[in-house]
């Protein structure tokens, strides 16, 4: 339904930021449980008429009464749900820029199939009824969530026709009064009462304060492609630093999916992701290196610190890209030095967590690439009463540590994990791609990129071969454990687990793809709009997870 809205849109003359705006509205309907009013988003576009990429940041701070002393001493850490989970949500402020800034439609117009959407009901897929029934215990405890996202205290089932009223009223009250209403007007008190209700942080105040900004994103050069990122507070810089870092190696020669190509990947990985955990925040809160992070002297420093024989223990340290240096002063590196077990897990498992993300390109020549989320499923958990959403459950990707980069602080945004990715070729877009999966993101993007761009593929067979996703990194999520292993699917295990056992990699091979365990390969979630430079043509791919779909005409 959502890449229906969408289509639509461009049928009747919209561009790709008109459409976006209502596959946005749409997917708030139809897939509350993991994006939606209440969630954040990052919006990167290639704009025709500008010939320039631009990136909107629609995430929100931290609630001004938000503190570390609070989640430290009256909580003993920062819950996972309920109402002091949240963030100010992003999402609607950051759309309502994007269509003031580059749209030409009105929101009635692109809110009406997602308006009658809540008001007469959609059918429930079979993967968004299994989000609802593993939520109940959560949604439950609050009787806003229980009236709205529940039958009657019972789970929907797969075919369920899901009607949502207040979600229909809280749409017509955007359309009609536009953004404010959600951060200054109707909608705004809604929440900022229920939260107060609830004994939440979120107030008033810091929902009239929040405008969503457009700033600038992060790219690189790889072979003859500018890849464009999500700037910070994104993790989208990850993707670049791995990338960069690879292209020293002849990943061609290396072989698609060896031993020896998943090896270099994984331990680019790594060292992205170690300075990730060192490095990225709120820019406005810190002072973010992100031109020596991308530095090809920087690259080739990091580099070095892969060895072919040998895994990097765990975590990677970070580097010191100011000076160029491939270990911060004070840390150090380690190796495997034994060859690890493979080590098969029992059973599939479900990722917790959920995002949306979607590419569009218009015949205007006007590309965008989109994520947005409200993190866990169904985020807080709590239904703002009368209002029909949800908000994020953000707030656990703060540290509580004093000193970290991303330590929780009032008025200030997390790291987030969203990173919609766009690139370019002689100028010209030839790429949007992007796919939920919390801290696997960066590396299912890089992975489709790579299959593409260095292996040839078609952009379809690109996004269904099997990918490995490394824990070897700290987790985005409160407590933020470290984890030390690689997670592979059996098909692809089969072929190369022992190989890249004896260099120290520690596999969990799961009988199933990460993250979402639908299918025995596949590149994340990820949605891919290609471009040919030459002719214009366009075409479509989705990877065989969650309830993904292209359309064109």
């Amino acid at each position: 339904m959502q890449a229906l809205a969408g289509l639509r849109v461009l049928e009747k003359g919209g561009n790709a930021i008109d459409a976006a705006v209502a596959v946005f509205y749409m997917t708030a309907v139809t897939e509350q449980h993991q994006a939606g009013l209440g969630g954040d988003a990052f919006i990167l576009a290639y704009i025709a008429k500008r010939k320039q990429v631009i990136f909107i940041n629609g995430t929100g701070p931290a609630p001004e009464r938000a503190t570390m002393e609070f989640f430290r001493d009256k909580l003993g850490g920062i819950p996972l749900n309920g109402p002091y989970s949240s963030n100010v949500p992003g999402s609607v402020a950051a759309f309502d820029l994007a269509l003031r800034s580059y749209g030409t439609k009105g929101l009635a117009a692109l809110t009406g199939d997602a308006i009658s959407a809540a008001e007469q009901g959609h059918p429930l897929t079979h993967f968004a009824a299994r989000t609802h029934a593993e939520a109940m215990p959560m949604l439950l405890q609050y009787p806003s969530s229980r009236d709205s996202l529940t039958k009657s205290g019972r789970a929907f089932e797969a075919g369920d026709l899901f009607v949502q009223p207040d979600l229909a009223r809280s749409l017509r009250a955007i359309v009609r009064e536009g953004a404010d209403s959600f951060y200054r007007g109707t909608l705004a008190r809604l929440t900022a009462a229920t939260y107060q209700k609830y004994d939440g942080l979120l107030r008033y105040e810091d929902l009239a304060a929040f405008r969503a900004e457009e700033s600038e994103p992060v790219h690189s050069a790889f072979r003859d492609y500018t890849v464009y990122q999500a700037g910070a507070n994104s993790q989208g810089i990850v993707q670049l630093i791995a990338m960069n870092i690879l292209k020293g190696f002849d990943l061609k020669a290396l072989g698609h999916n060896s031993p020896e190509y998943l090896h270099v990947l994984i331990e680019a990985l790594k060292l992205a992701f170690a300075d990730r955990d060192q490095y990225i925040s709120d820019p406005r809160r810190s002072s973010i290196p992100a031109e020596a992070l991308l530095s090809e002297q920087y690259a080739a420093a990091r580099r070095k610190l892969i060895r072919m024989d040998r895994a990097i223990r765990g975590a990677a340290p970070p580097g010191d890209p100011r000076a160029r240096r491939p270990i911060l002063e004070g840390r150090e590196i380690a190796y495997e030095d034994q060859v690890q077990a493979v080590r098969p897990e029992k059973g599939p498992a479900h990722q917790d967590g959920e995002t949306s993300s979607f590419s569009i390109a218009d015949r205007f020549g006007n590309v965008v690439s989109v994520t947005h989320s409200v993190n866990g499923t169904f985020g807080s958990g709590l239904v703002v009463e009368r209002g029909g959403y949800v908000l994020n459950n953000r707030l656990p990707y703060f540290s509580l540590e004093a000193g970290d980069v991303n330590a929780l602080a009032p008025g200030k945004r997390t790291l987030h994990t969203i990173c919609p990715a766009l690139a370019l070729l002689d100028g010209k877009p030839v790429m949007a791609w992007n796919t939920p999966g919390g801290d696997n993101q960066p590396q299912a993007l890089l992975q489709a990129f790579l299959n593409v761009v260095e292996f040839g593929m078609g952009p379809q067979y690109a996004l269904e071969q099997p990918t490995v996703t490394t824990t070897c990194l700290r987790a985005t999520m409160y407590p933020h454990k470290i984890g030390g292993t690689v997670l592979i699917p059996e098909s692809l295990a089969a072929k190369v687990g022992p190989a890249l056992a004896r260099k120290g990699h520690k596999l969990e091979v799961r009988a199933l793809q990460q993250p979402y365990f639908q299918q025995t390969a596949a590149v994340g979630a990820v949605k891919m709009t290609l471009i040919d430079p030459r002719t214009g043509v366009m075409r479509g791919a989705v990877s065989p997870a969650k309830d993904d779909y292209v359309m064109g005409w």
